[in-house]
């Protein structure tokens, strides 16, 4: 059976939290992250849903082609699967604070690699060429100013290196000014990169006050962990031909659904918890594959 593929490009403009559903190491509610590597991510069935949110927003719950592309509801799940396949939001630029400048956008070889390798499989267009990895004290930089760089804690030696190619993909696939990636995109080593995604996200305390005594509450104290503002996370989406056996929508009309009707009038989706404090609005770019795959 043949899909129709496509990125989601989402940078976050405001803070996000996709709870893990358990705490961990003193953080009351931290985000989702990949068993094997340690890195933030927001799993697909939660991009899946808040997909779903917004498209019933645009169109009732009851349109039926909301059905075709997600599945139908609950007491009718038996009846056919949805024809839309969501993958995990994947990291690929962390915001970092940075004494060289107001912050820098942080990446590695281990993440771009993992890009290209599913743009091959998506069939998707973005051209660009791995440069070489850096050493544990090295920062590849598009411009320099100065030889140090500072992130976090971190002293790195800045190299300068060509990044036209990667900039102009991460421009396509995140709607990121090219000059303002320019002046701010930074690659360190994969195990430098693992300890600021472990260790370089906001946790902020949350507590409930008593209105009557204006103390807090006891034990509505608890700590919770986030992906900053500017976070630049990807997911994959594959789109087939509709499952239902009295509807005729291909796969191209599935994918369209999503990246041309849901966001035509509003390029944005909330991702995660707490809405209603402004948390987790996503801007999104689209970048469709070339062909059908099998």
């Amino acid at each position: 059976m043949s899909s129709k593929n496509a990125l989601l490009g989402l940078w976050a403009e405001t803070s996000l939290h996709a709870g893990a559903g358990g705490s961990v190491s003193g953080i009351d509610l931290p985000i989702q992250r990949e068993a094997h590597s340690g890195w933030p991510c927001v799993y697909g069935s939660a991009v899946k849903g808040a997909l779903r949110a917004k498209a019933e927003d645009k169109l009732g719950a009851d349109n039926c082609s909301i059905a075709y592309v997600f599945g139908p509801n609950t007491d009718q799940a038996s009846e056919h699967a949805g024809a839309l396949l969501v993958g995990d939001a994947r990291l690929l630029l962390l915001p970092v604070r940075s004494l060289t400048s107001h912050f820098k956008w942080v990446t590695c070889p281990a993440l771009l690699e993992r890009l290209q390798r599913d743009c091959k499989r998506l069939g998707i267009t973005l051209n660009f060429t791995l440069p070489a990895a850096p050493d544990k004290e090295q920062a590849l930089v598009a411009n320099i100013d100065d030889n140090d760089l500072f992130l976090e804690e971190y002293r790195f030696t800045s190299q300068p290196t060509e990044l036209g190619e990667l900039i102009a993909a991460l421009h396509q696939l995140s709607g990121i000014a090219e000059d303002a990636l320019r002046q701010q995109l930074a690659i360190i080593h994969n195990d430098q990169f693992s300890y600021l995604s472990s260790y370089a996200t906001p946790v902020i305390a949350h507590i409930a006050i008593d209105n009557d005594k204006k103390t807090a509450k006891p034990g509505a104290l608890w700590y919770e962990e986030s992906l900053p503002p500017e976070t630049v996370l990807y997911c994959a989406l594959s789109a087939y031909r509709s499952r239902a056996a009295k509807d005729g929508l291909s796969a191209d009309d599935i994918l369209n659904c999503i990246t041309q009707d849901l966001f035509a009038a509003s390029p944005y989706l909330q991702l995660g918890g707490n809405e209603t404090v402004g948390m987790g609005w996503c801007k999104v770019t689209t970048v469709n594959s070339n062909s059908s795959e099998a």
